[in-house]
């Protein structure tokens, strides 16, 4: 990977390694429940302590969303919500804010838009990071991640319990930024516990990649993002913050309680204990 420089995603895991912590990613639907309260509650998130921040792109036809993100995606879509109104959204948090944006979404959404015409308008928003979920490297390879690494824009894969170790090779031959790691098979949302392999299989991807390695996929308590935080480079909590939109929204103090629950989430990482 010649191509890279140091960027604001790696300057983020660098400055966690020497405070010998996980960083803090929380996801939130960009546009749920619109575009105007999203804004507000991107920044709850920054206040919450997020030190990298997961935008979701909606989309009608979701494969890897269980059924809280799944709803957040449809009162984006109904609310107006489209991946021009994402990218403006990423456009105002940058522009009050140094925090890093990774977007999540589908390839189809940048495919109609064309790859090139969104990756130079990625670029122009501040969008830091892509996390296209059901575009595979060898595929993203071909021009998909040279449009984005063209822009300095990391390209972040998914790797799961079932890969195999060539699939850990493509990922690591492609990925910048960081790895995501889900930590179960199936689709996005709360789980009570934590796989009981996870940490013999983080450590098994772990020593195959140069990148940093984030964890997530139904982490959703303070003790779960303080075990993870151990194993991992990054912990990601998504579906406990949707949920906490889900239920409050339209109540006026909706991104003070986000900020709340993202701080109350966030809080082992920096007050428990410390990794070697």
């Amino acid at each position: 990977m010649g191509w890279r420089i140091m960027s604001v995603i790696d300057q983020v895991f660098l400055s966690c390694k020497e405070e010998r912590r996980a960083a803090f990613i929380p996801y939130l639907t960009g546009g749920d429940p619109d575009l105007a309260t999203s804004g507000d509650l991107v920044a709850a998130l920054v206040d919450g302590g997020a030190d990298i921040i997961e935008i979701g792109v909606p989309f009608s036809d979701p494969i890897a969303d269980g059924p809280v993100n799944q709803r957040a995606a449809t009162r984006a879509l109904e609310s107006g919500t489209t991946l021009a109104g994402v990218l403006d959204l990423v456009a105002r948090h940058r522009a009050r804010s140094a925090v890093p944006v990774v977007l999540f979404s589908y390839f189809n959404p940048f495919f109609v838009r064309g790859v090139e015409e969104f990756a130079a308008q990625a670029a122009d928003s501040g969008v830091d990071g892509i996390l296209c979920v059901d575009l595979p490297p060898e595929e993203a390879a071909r021009d998909f991640a040279p449009a984005l690494h063209r822009r300095e824009i990391d390209t972040v894969f998914l790797l799961a319990p079932t890969s195999t170790t060539e699939r850990i090779r493509q990922v690591a031959e492609t990925a910048s930024g960081f790895v995501y790691y889900v930590s179960r098979t199936g689709v996005t949302g709360v789980q009570e516990d934590l796989a009981a392999e996870l940490e013999k299989q983080v450590k098994r991807v772990r020593r195959r990649l140069e990148q940093p390695l984030a964890v997530g996929f139904g982490i959703s308590t303070p003790e779960q993002v303080d075990t993870v935080g151990m194993i991992a480079d990054g912990v990601v909590v998504g579906s406990a913050l949707v949920r906490v939109v889900e239920e409050k929204r339209g109540e006026s103090d909706l991104a003070t309680l986000v900020s709340a629950e993202a701080r109350r989430l966030s809080a082992p990482l920096r007050n428990g204990r410390r990794r070697r």
